[in-house]
Formats: C-alpha cells, structure tokens, sequence
C-alpha cells in the first residue's frame, strides 16, 4: 500500500505540472535510504520498478565527507582526463542511481545513452554470470560460439528492420571509437584498392561531429577542444557543413575514399540530419566511388525508436525515393547495455570484397562473454513492443519539454530530436547557464548532460515510464526555474 501511495503521489505531481504548477515547491527529489542505518553503499539491493517521492532527509553521521575522503583518496592515482561532480556512484537499479551516501537519482543519462534497459538488469546479470563460468577469453585465433552467432544477429536484424539494404557482414570490437577507426580504415582500403596510386584517401566528416578519441576518429570530429592537444591530425581529412548540400559537388571529390555521418548528432547538439541532406550524401559518394559511413554509435539500436536511425520514418525522403542507406553502419554504447563492446556492420559488395585477412584484428573484440551480451541485447531492442513503448515515451517527454518551453519563452528556443535523443536548446543569454541548470537538477535527484552549444541532452533507459518522465521533468522545472530567476 506505501509504493502505490508512493506511485500516486508522483504521477499526482507530475499532473501539476501538467496543468502549470510545479510539484516542488516544498519537495526534494534527491533523498537518503529512509532508514537512519548506515548501510554499505556498494552492496547489491532489492531492484524495484516503483516510482517514489521521498523528503530529504539529513545524512546520519556526516555521511556527506564519505564521498569527498573517498575521492580525495583515489585521485592522485587517476589520470586527471575526467572533471566529475562529488557524487560517487555505488548502485543502480532502473532508472535509478545511488550515490556512496545512498542518495537516489533518477538517470536521464543512462551511462550517455548506453544503458538502454536500464542499470543492473537482471536479465542481462544473468547472462554474465552464466557465461562468464563458461568462457570468457579464448582470442581470434579462434572460433567461439558466440562471436558469429552476434554477426549474424546484426546483419539479419538490420535487414528485417529495413535498415542498410546491403548489410551483410560484421566485425565485433570493443568500442564506439574501435567501431568507427574500422569504418575509416576499411574505407581507406577501398580508396587503395579502387586506385593504388593513393589519391583516393580523403575522409570527409562535418562539423558538429563526435565520432571518438583515438586518432583516425579523432581526426573526423572537428572540434578544436578535442584535437588541439595532439595535433596534427591523421592527413587527409577534410569537413564540411552538416545539412549542406549545395557543399557536397566540391567536399566529395574523385579524391575521397569515405565519408562518415551521424544521422542524429549527440555530442554535437542533437542535430537530425534531413533526408534530402542523406539522399544527396548517398547520391555523391555513388558518383565518386566513396565508401558512406552511419554512426549510429549513439542514435542507434531503438534509440529512435526505429533500430536505425537512418531508417527513421521522419528521414525518408518526401518524394516517396528509397531513403539513404550506408556501406558501413557502425554501433556500440546501447549494445552490452555498460559491458564494452562495438560493431562495425559492412556491405560485402562495396567494402567486405576488398578486405583481407590480416587487414585488420583486435585482442578482445568478439570474445564470448561480450558477444552474448551483445545477441541477448539486441533481442531485446529490437522487439517492437519496446519500439512502440519509445515512441510513446518520446511524446510524453516531449510534450514535458514543450510545457517548459512555454514556461521559459526567454531561456529556451527549440527542441531537437527523435525518439529519446532529445535537446532542450538554451538561447543565446542562458547558454552558458547550462552547467548550472545540470547541477541543480543534479542536487535535487536528476541526472542530465549537455551536448553542443547551450543544449540540454536527454538520453533516458528506453525502459522509463511515463510516470517517471513526469517526474524527471518536475524536477528539470524547478532547477530551470531557480537558475533562469536568478539570471
């Protein structure tokens, strides 16, 4: 009877917000174990699917300095690449996050649009306990159950989907960046293979990009912040402006081997690439003979509410032409839901023909324990029922956005996205208000992140209820509300 009184308060607050009250006036949204015990923050819990609403309580014994010893504790042994908040993350569950303090938070991140079924789902526990008594490591110089198993799982379900037509091989790795440096390099092969003088090497990216950190993805994301440390970049790659077409007769030369896009844009704003913008990048890279590439690393696997992106309703063309398809999709992030693991998706026709044996390899990528993480993930994210639940989820959020949109005409100007790939776009007085809003709500229980210039990213579990929506945007409300009154 407590959680479904628990329950009702929650969706009752977010029909406050509904109908323009916000339901915080006198509530915390962040808050303690409600026992005054003091319990071990990194041992395992009961999950629950209930959505609470608890007083902040005051933390028994200066729970508060655990976190500030802890990290004070660590940190001379960390690379300093990372500026993190004081919060250290001990549990998940859902939607949810704990902190060492065993403070709750309700995670719009989820892990930057990785955990898409949720933290610490039992499912997927259970098949990382039973595999990893199986086999975990038995390297590419040999087969292994699993690893062809994820391949073809990839290649058949993006063709089911209706996504990239030509699908028809996978390399499994590590990561979103390992992805897309085989992408670049497969596409400089092809360059090769197509002219063995070398003239057709250039990589085309566009600006707005995040494609990865090591150094052939890094030199496809134009942004100064990232690559002026370790210049110069990897040669031979070039950018231009996304969703520019007129661009592209001069930006896409005989010279280009391959040209690499997300069809939503993450780190770079939540920008979503037009139709006409994907056609004619399809279109020029068949007159030139350059190999198109997709990232799809973050937009991709249900995130849309489509498996792919690309093949998202809203990015089919309007004349009723086929919709841009690439030559090699890449993806990671969602695919082990936190278990490091990537795919490079191929068409044999325009690229596996010319890779050979030795052209490339990896230590770990395919091994048996991240590939059935990987077979048992994407059944999941590609079930419809979950797809349909994303799409609904996406106009309750949506619709939440568009209310405080309303609420704050001077701070906010548009709202991007697809799916639960959204953006909240600050304008121009408020953008570098952005970090405050983020550690407000951060203060009050709600995970978000920024992307681009001034935009809040919202890249929920694609298992968020309703319920918790409303929830997370009552508390989005009061932290826009106690930042942009102040400005």
């Amino acid at each position: 009877m407590a959680s479904r009184a628990a329950l009702r308060r929650a969706v009752g607050g977010a029909q406050a917000l509904q109908h323009g009250a916000s339901p915080l006036s006198r509530r915390r949204w962040a808050s303690t174990a409600s026992s005054p015990e003091v319990v071990d923050p990194f041992k395992s819990k009961p999950s629950s699917s209930t959505v609470t609403r608890i007083e902040h309580d005051d933390l028994p014994g200066n729970l508060s300095k655990r976190s500030d010893r802890f990290v004070e504790g660590i940190m001379p042994f960390m690379v300093p690449t990372y500026a993190r908040p004081t919060p250290v993350m001990a549990r998940g569950s859902g939607c949810y996050l704990w902190d060492m303090e065993n403070k709750q938070y309700l995670d719009f991140t989820a892990g930057i649009a990785v955990t898409s079924l949720g933290h610490s789902d039992p499912g997927l526990s259970q098949v990382l306990s039973e595999q990893s008594e199986i086999l975990i490591h038995a390297s590419n110089l040999f087969h292994n159950k699993h690893t062809g198993k994820l391949s073809q799982a990839l290649v058949s379900t993006t063709l089911t989907s209706g996504a990239m037509r030509t699908a028809t091989q996978a390399f499994i790795c590590n990561s979103g960046t390992e992805a897309n440096e085989a992408a670049l390099k497969f596409a400089r092969k092809v360059g090769h293979s197509l002219d063995t003088t070398g003239a057709k090497h250039e990589i085309v990216s566009f600006q707005g990009s995040f494609h990865g950190r090591t150094f052939g993805a890094l030199s496809a994301t134009p942004n100064p912040k990232y690559q002026a440390p370790f210049a110069p970049m990897v040669p031979g790659f070039k950018y231009g402006k996304y969703n520019d077409i007129e661009q592209l007769p001069t930006l896409i030369t005989d010279k280009t081997c391959g040209v690499i896009v997300e069809p939503i844009q993450g780190e770079g704003g939540v920008n979503v690439a037009s139709a006409e913008f994907l056609t004619a990048l399809r279109a020029r890279c068949d007159q030139v003979g350059a190999v198109l590439i997709f990232d799809e690393i973050q937009c991709g696997l249900s995130r849309t509410g489509s498996l792919w992106a690309h093949a998202h309703p809203s990015l089919r063309p309007k004349d009723g032409s086929k919709p841009a398809h690439p030559d090699i999709l890449t993806t990671a992030k969602a695919l082990g839901n936190g278990f490091p693991i990537g795919a490079t998706i191929i068409s044999s026709d325009t690229v596996g023909k010319y890779i050979k044996v030795g052209d490339h390899g990896t230590t770990f990528g395919g091994s048996p324990l991240a590939c059935a993480v990987g077979n048992h993930v994407l059944t999941r994210l590609a079930n419809k029922d979950l797809q349909d639940s994303v799409n609904s989820r996406s106009q309750t959020l949506i619709k939440g956005l568009k209310r405080l949109q309303e609420r704050y005409p001077d701070a906010v100007s548009e709202i991007r996205g697809r799916g639960l790939i959204l953006g909240l776009q600050l304008t121009a007085p408020y953008t570098s208000k952005v970090s405050d809003i983020l550690g407000s709500a951060r203060d009050k229980g709600l995970l978000i992140i920024s992307a681009g210039e001034g935009c809040i990213r919202f890249v929920p579990p694609l298992v968020i209820t309703d319920a918790e929506i409303e929830v997370g945007l009552g508390i989005l409300d009061e932290a826009m509300s106690e930042v942009v009154n102040k400005a």
